[in-house]
C-alpha cells in the first residue's frame, strides 16, 4: 500500500528579493527615459511587489501584471509564446483567449537552480524595451547566486 501525501514544499520569491529586482528595473527603465509599470509575482502568481513609475501608460499596470503572472504560470518567458502559437491556428485561436495570457515580450519567470519561484512582467514601452527592464532585474538573481 502507497503512503499519502498530504503536502509538499515549494520555493518561490521572498518579498525582499522583489523589491530589490523591482529597484533594478526602475533603474534600467530611467536609464531607457521611459514609463513603465513592474510587476513582480509569485510562484503562485500572486502579486509580491508593484511600481508604476510616474507617467506610466495606464494600460501598462494591468498588462504588467498579465506578464508576470504568464510568465510564472507557465514557466515560460512571454516573447516564446507567438513562434510557438503562430504556426498552429486552432491552438493559436484558442490560446490566446485564455484569460492573463500574454504572448509577446516582457514577461519572464524568475528561475532559481532551474526552479520557477515567480515571475516579472514589465509593460510601457515597446515590448523589446520591456525585455531589458525584466533582463536588468533578473541580473540580480544572477549576480546573487554567484555571490552566495
Amino acid at each position: 500500500m502507497t503512503e499519502l501525501t498530504y503536502s509538499f514544499q515549494q520555493n518561490t520569491v521572498t518579498l525582499d528579493l522583489a523589491k530589490k529586482m523591482l529597484e533594478k528595473a526602475e533603474i534600467k527603465g530611467k536609464e531607457l527615459g521611459m514609463k513603465f509599470a513592474i510587476s513582480i509575482v509569485d510562484k503562485a502568481g500572486n502579486l509580491k511587489a508593484f511600481s508604476a513609475m510616474d507617467g506610466a501608460p495606464v494600460l501598462a499596470l494591468e498588462i504588467a501584471q498579465n506578464k508576470a503572472f504568464s510568465a510564472a504560470a507557465y514557466n515560460r518567458a512571454t516573447h516564446e509564446w507567438y513562434d510557438r502559437l503562430k504556426d498552429d491556428p486552432p491552438l493559436m485561436e484558442g490560446l490566446v483567449h485564455t484569460n492573463r495570457l500574454v504572448i509577446f515580450g516582457g514577461g519572464y519567470p524568475i528561475q532559481l537552480n532551474g526552479e520557477c519561484i515567480g515571475g516579472i512582467g514589465v509593460s510601457g514601452g515597446h515590448y523589446t524595451h520591456d525585455m531589458q527592464v525584466c533582463e536588468a532585474a533578473l541580473e540580480l538573481l544572477a549576480e546573487t547566486v554567484k555571490e552566495a
